[in-house]
């Protein structure tokens, strides 16, 4: 057996026993499998080491992102290695080990979106996403903590925790937030628990802890990935999309989810002709974030890539007012379907839910209510007119409002994202700072992502990238253009670690 060779020590690294393969992104990764410099089976078993001792209950770290690992993914690694020996490869990941979001169903995971309503209920058959990484030849070695639900429960919620495997931690500060919902899928790459890992966003879910956790992410347009076999909240809003440490890897695991080429390609395009329109009005509000992010932008003009203003019309509360109706009402009906196919066992509609969550209040309720889903249980679901107007306005206003002026002689338009990340506060909830920039994108289905823009008191900050429906190829682009001309130090996109109390 094989191992990556060793690579410089990283200081504040609280496992250097399993460094030399933390530091690998996917790509390097994927090189070093492909030339016989390592083998799945070394990395899988390293990769599960390191989540021992890092992420376990009662280490020194204790990061709790992963909610669990699939028993069976040292066989699956065993069954990549035989298949390379002979020849065959299954596809561009073949071996790369992956993490998923635990709201996302595999065989071997729990798939429980954090909740207790879906713990012990088996998943019986991969959903796309996972039949998609398999026969790209990733070895899915876990499932990642979440905000409970997707974080839909609450407007008093902290991200990161659920009911079933507690609080993740950002391996940056442990005391701070790892964003969320797909808090987990952030802190575990960041922590070089995986090379990537798969996350969901509604809105921000992605975005916030890939700027968190100094990521690069990608929610992709809606529909262009499947949902099926994911815990819903809402069927015009939610994506899955890949989370990595490159705009490179990122494009890689997205070819592989919605099966769309030339994303790689377009990341590695040297011709880098761009046109970026900043959104100015767009602010964290967080004077260091802000202050960078003007200083980004003014870096990414010349040679090729030209850089204006664009004017953005800013959500106000009725924007946010409606997106929330919409989201309840979707938020009913897509769980009152989802839930009886996960089997007889357990609640089967989202009033069941509710009752179950009261019964366990100690447990599911034990830091902030469901406030949400009580409202969304008395909305009429899709069916009520309430819905269908304030789905009209939402999209009427990002659309024809926000966005299409926005960008008319633009390829992309960019913003900051969030301030860095806030003190956890189980009992207030999320303290963060964050610009609006998700917000546009999410209602009208756009794709969006986040790169890494540099530290703003020692953590990690992100810069937004929103391109139009369906040109994910530009998106990727810009997002390759913006990551080489900012050249964000290798030192500056490592965690520290640094240790706090947390609840």
């Amino acid at each position: 057996m094989t191992s990556p060779a060793p690579h410089a020590t990283h200081p504040s690294d609280p496992h250097p026993q399993s460094e030399h393969v933390a530091s690998l992104d996917a790509a390097a990764t994927a090189s070093l499998l492909a030339t016989g410099g390592t083998t799945s089976v070394a990395l899988v078993g390293a990769l599960l080491d390191r989540i021992a001792a890092l992420d376990t209950d009662g280490t020194d770290i204790s990061l709790r992102s992963v909610l669990a690992v699939d028993a069976g993914a040292p066989a699956v690694a065993r069954e990549r290695d035989a298949e390379r020996a002979q020849g065959r490869t299954r596809g561009p990941l073949h071996g790369v080990p992956v993490l998923i979001k635990d709201n996302i169903e595999a065989v071997g995971l729990p798939g429980t979106a954090g909740a207790t309503s879906l713990a012990d209920r088996t998943v019986t058959a991969d959903s796309p996403i996972a039949q998609r990484l398999r026969d790209a030849g990733a070895v899915i070695i876990g499932a990642t903590n979440l905000s409970e639900w997707a974080n839909i429960r609450s407007p008093h919620s902290s991200s990161g925790w659920s009911a079933v495997r507690g609080l993740t931690g950002n391996p940056w500060a442990l005391d701070r937030s790892a964003g969320g919902s797909s808090s987990g899928s952030g802190a575990a790459v960041a922590a070089g628990l995986a090379p990537m890992a798969v996350g969901t966003e509604t809105d921000g879910s992605i975005v916030c802890p890939s700027s968190l956790n100094g990521l690069v992410g990608i929610k992709p347009t809606v529909g262009s990935v499947s949902t099926r076999g994911v815990v819903p909240i809402s069927h015009s809003q939610d994506s899955p999309g890949p989370m990595a440490r490159s705009v490179r890897d990122a494009a890689a695991l997205l070819e592989v989810l919605s099966g769309q080429g030339g994303l790689v390609a377009a990341a590695g395009a040297q011709d880098e002709a761009l046109r970026i329109g900043v959104m100015r009005d767009y602010r964290t509000g967080h004077p260091g974030t802000d202050a960078l992010f003007d200083s980004a932008a003014q870096a990414l003009s010349g040679a090729g890539v030209v850089v204006g203003d664009a004017s953005a019309a800013a959500p106000d509360a009725s924007v946010g007012g409606d997106e929330l109706t919409v989201l309840l009402c979707e938020l009913k009906d897509g769980l009152d379907a989802y839930l009886p196919t996960r089997g007889a066992h357990g609640p089967q509609s989202l009033s069941e839910v509710i009752a179950h969550e009261q019964a366990h209040a100690g447990v599911e309720l034990a830091h902030f209510g469901h406030e949400f889903f009580i409202q969304a249980q008395a909305t009429q679901g899709c069916a009520g007119q309430d819905y269908r107007d304030a789905r009209a306005r939402n999209l009427a206003w990002a659309l024809q409002t926000c966005l299409e002026p926005a960008i008319d002689g633009w390829d992309v338009l960019i913003a900051p994202s969030y301030a860095p990340a806030w003190k956890i506060d189980l009992v207030n909830g999320d303290q963060g700072l964050a610009s609006p920039v998700t917000r546009p994108a999410a209602i009208a289905g756009w794709p969006i992502a986040c790169v890494p823009m540099g530290l703003v008191e020692g953590l990690p900050v992100g810069l937004a990238i929103i391109a139009r429906a369906g040109d994910e190829s530009t998106l990727v682009r810009a997002a390759a253009v913006i990551e080489r001309r900012l050249a964000v130090a290798e030192a500056d996109r490592r965690p520290r670690f640094r240790a706090a109390g947390r609840g």
